[in-house]
């Protein structure tokens, strides 16, 4: 990976990248002057860094990301005293409770940020042609391109059905066609190649679920995800607020599923549900930040 890509796009992406649901999460987490602040997915810190300016308290906050470009942009948040973890957010969230770390807030911005996507080299992208990658940690060696060119068809097909909520008939078509173009080399040969395969009309490019099947996978996370919301009710201080914004259904229904069942413990419930319903963006966020629109914030509270 070229680092020296982060500093030739490091002002670029400050002025690109958008929060989503900023001005909802400022109403569920409430921060206020002296506050601790976990961000466990802090990305490119649009969030970080308004809660930040709020609550003034960078020396007990921590901002973790996986990604080196992410911890790269940090930088400017580590000058002021903030705490920056490079990891993934389960392995941050047992190294944070081993040292008796607590919060008054913790954000979990689920999902692959702007800059992600519009970097070609990270593969995350159909309309950029790039490497098979999707590594939001470049150091792991599990890549898409392994997992395109090496692994068989029922197994291709089993991840495209479990993680992009694929039509199994479809996906197995998929499946099948990959195996037998193999080796595919770059993102663009492989969403032509799921193009070529669908006559049906559809509003979104067909090859949408596919690679968002193989980002989750290549990635672990739901597997993450699953282990680390457990967590989070011990990571908070009494009366803390957690609030997770997730972008597809799988996600949000395992935080559903999660704060329902949190919810249900009556007496020995950890956590108080904020949201009965998830909150979304509105419509004037939508058109200034499209990627706003499937989004989905969740928020409890600490007992």
């Amino acid at each position: 990976m070229d680092f020296s890509l982060v500093s030739l796009c490091y002002n670029v992406y400050m002025e690109l990248h958008k929060p989503v649901m900023l001005n909802e999460v400022l109403a569920v987490l409430q921060p206020k002057s002296g506050e601790s602040y976990l961000d466990l997915t802090a990305g490119y810190a649009g969030h970080a860094k308004a809660i930040l300016g709020l609550t003034e308290n960078y020396k007990h906050s921590v901002l973790v990301d996986r990604d080196a470009f992410a911890i790269a942009h940090l930088r400017f948040l580590r000058e002021k005293g903030a705490n920056v973890m490079k990891n993934d957010f389960y392995g941050a969230a047992l190294k944070l409770l081993e040292c008796g770390n607590r919060f008054d807030m913790i954000l979990m911005d689920l999902g692959v940020s702007s800059p992600q996507f519009d970097l070609k080299e990270r593969g995350f992208s159909f309309a950029k042609d790039g490497k098979l990658d999707m590594r939001m940690d470049g150091t792991q060696e599990l890549t898409a391109e392994r997992v395109v060119n090496h692994f068989p068809k029922q197994k291709l097909m089993e991840i495209f059905v479990k993680y992009g909520e694929e039509n199994p008939k479809f996906a197995g078509k998929i499946a099948e066609a990959i195996v037998r173009q193999r080796p595919i080399s770059g993102t663009l040969e492989l969403a032509e190649l799921i193009k070529s395969k669908t006559h049906a009309y559809q509003k979104t490019h067909p090859a949408t679920r596919i690679f968002q099947a193989l980002r989750i996978f290549v990635n672990d996370e739901i597997g993450e995800l699953e282990k680390t919301l457990p967590l989070v009710p011990e990571l908070l201080l009494p009366a803390g607020r957690v609030a997770i914004i997730s972008f597809h259904s799988l996600e949000d229904r395992k935080v559903k599923e999660f704060l329902k069942t949190e919810g249900a413990r009556g007496l020995e419930a950890r956590l108080r549900v904020l949201t009965k319903t998830p909150m979304v963006a509105g419509e004037l966020e939508i058109s200034s930040n499209p990627r706003a629109r499937s989004a989905k914030l969740r928020a409890a509270a600490r007992v």
